[in-house]
């Protein structure tokens, strides 16, 4: 599964770069879509997984090459969450066997809320019983807005 993560990965970085280079003249809102239940090696058989993973490549080189695909990775199975508001309490988790547990993600550069749930309807691992979630990517946290301040910018 880490070469196929390899392969996925050169595939969002490959084009990355070029859609950095232009994104200011063709701004377009942005949508991460959360890849959910993902771990198909525990589940599909191994003459299944090829098939699974080559028809991911082919949605991702699809919408990469299209423009609508800004970056993405994987994300290891291991993982620990902080929690507490007076005391802070470490977990292990997320468990990758978990159904709720996020496998990956995807920024997409779409028209709109539509066409981001349009490119998210066509990702092939939901034939595999994966999920995908939309979530729109916002300016500004809620909260922040409330009380009239602005985040901190974050530069890559």
């Amino acid at each position: 599964m880490c070469q196929i993560a390899a392969n996925v990965w050169a595939i969002l970085t490959a084009t990355t770069a070029a859609m950095n280079d232009s994104s200011a003249a063709t701004a377009k809102p942005e949508f991460m879509l959360l890849f959910r239940n993902t771990a198909l090696e525990r589940r599909l058989t191994a003459e299944e997984m090829p098939e699974a993973m080559r028809r991911l490549n082919v949605w991702l080189e699809r919408w990469s090459a299209s423009g609508h695909i800004k970056s993405g990775q994987p994300l290891s199975y291991e993982g620990k969450t902080i929690s507490g508001a007076k005391q802070r309490t470490v977990a292990d988790g997320p468990f990758a066997e978990s159904k709720e547990a996020v496998g990956g993600y995807v920024l997409v550069r779409a028209g709109d809320f539509d066409e981001a749930m349009r490119i998210a309807g066509e990702w092939p691992l939901l034939d595999y019983d994966c999920v995908v979630e939309v979530r729109p990517l916002r300016v500004q946290c809620p909260t922040m807005e409330e009380v009239g301040m602005e985040l901190y910018p974050i530069n890559d």
